[in-house]
């Protein structure tokens, strides 16, 4: 780790380098020096990343422009260069490293203590899209091809459900109807990109509790973090990956369904807080809020059933019926969402700006 650290500039020698945080994709680092100040350093995953340059090419366009446009220091990331003037270096393994300045006086939840706390992520992940409305989206590199193409995960679930290589299709027969189903709908949005009809946004596409740093004081908003992610996208899927995290009254791998129900007070409480923050979205983006909720939850329970069916190599699991668990909660979600979708539609109706 010194070695490492020695190739970037830092305020003073590294005393600790102390695993951090809950990350499951990048390895990420206190590091403490004797200046007293403290930076995050991470080792980037290959198996996740296949183009770190192009990656940190994002990270680096996107910290500087929100940075000029800061009037607190804490509203984003820093990067911290090398001494050759780089922002991450590779090391003689062939692993990627960045170090960004710590977020001081702050914390970061895994699930929100209450109401107010989902709200407080939804004024950071508004802000978010505000601040990078002038932004050129499409000059950000996609790190992830395809990622919220819905129709292409229906291809690569189809792909998959054919070729049935763990033999499990003949179980879940209601799950495979369930997505088959609703296939022609879940593609409303990619048309809706690719039509013109919604405007190309920098979006965040990770957009969990978890990924906000809060003051530790006054637990208001301070600025988004694991910017690895973000990519030209539409708002839609940013709404609606926070709703399908935080208005579920369950974690995603509950296996009790009759405890997961979409939250309509944390639905709304999200909703004020992000719509105004955001202060840019057009009429026909604001519409297109719930279909996102609705959109992003199937789309996710597609990829967790298609894991499951090729035998659970994309996410980890702690059992083997893990997978085929997830799905059927966000599938519990979709449902609900149908059930309730009037009051959905109403609740956006009256938080437009």
């Amino acid at each position: 780790m010194e070695a490492i650290l020695s190739r970037f500039s830092l305020q003073g020698r590294p005393l600790t380098c102390e695993r951090y945080g809950q990350g499951h994709i990048n390895l990420t680092y206190l590091v403490t020096t004797d200046s007293g100040r403290r930076y995050i350093l991470q080792r980037l995953s290959r198996a996740a990343f296949h183009d770190i340059p192009a990656l940190m090419r994002n990270v680096a366009a996107v910290t500087g422009f929100l940075a000029a446009r800061s009037t607190d220091p804490r509203q984003t990331l820093h990067l911290i260069p090398t001494r050759d003037g780089e922002n991450w270096v590779r090391d003689e393994a062939g692993e990627a490293w960045r170090v960004y300045d710590y977020v001081e006086d702050s914390i970061c939840l895994q699930v929100p203590e209450s109401p107010e706390d989902l709200y407080e992520s939804a004024i950071a992940f508004g802000s978010f899209q505000r601040m990078l409305a002038d932004f050129p989206a499409e000059t950000l590199h996609e790190t992830i091809p395809n990622f919220h193409n819905t129709p292409d995960r229906y291809r690569i679930f189809r792909e998959t459900l054919a070729a049935d290589p763990m033999g499990r299709a003949a179980g879940i027969q209601r799950e495979i109807d369930f997505v088959l189903a609703r296939e022609e709908e879940a593609g409303a949005l990619q048309r809706m990109r690719e039509s013109g009809e919604l405007p190309l946004r920098v979006t965040h596409n990770d957009t969990k509790l978890n990924n906000v740093m809060l003051d530790s004081r006054t637990r208001k908003a301070l600025c988004v973090i694991d910017l690895d992610t973000v990519m030209p996208g539409l708002v839609a899927f940013d709404f609606g990956d926070s709703i399908r995290f935080g208005a579920s009254t369950g974690p995603e791998d509950e296996r009790d369904l009759d405890r997961i129900w979409l939250d309509l007070s944390l639905y709304r409480r999200f909703t004020e807080g992000f719509i105004p923050a955001c202060g840019i979205l057009t009429p026909r983006e604001i519409e297109t809020l719930p279909l996102g909720a609705k959109v992003m939850t199937l789309e996710c329970g597609l990829r967790f059933l298609t894991d499951y069916l090729d035998g659970d190599h994309y996410f980890g699991i702690s059992r083997q019926s893990h997978n085929l668990d997830r799905a059927r909660t966000q599938f519990k979600l979709v449902a609900d969402t149908e059930r309730r979708w009037s009051e959905i539609c109403g609740i956006i109706k009256n938080c437009r700006p």
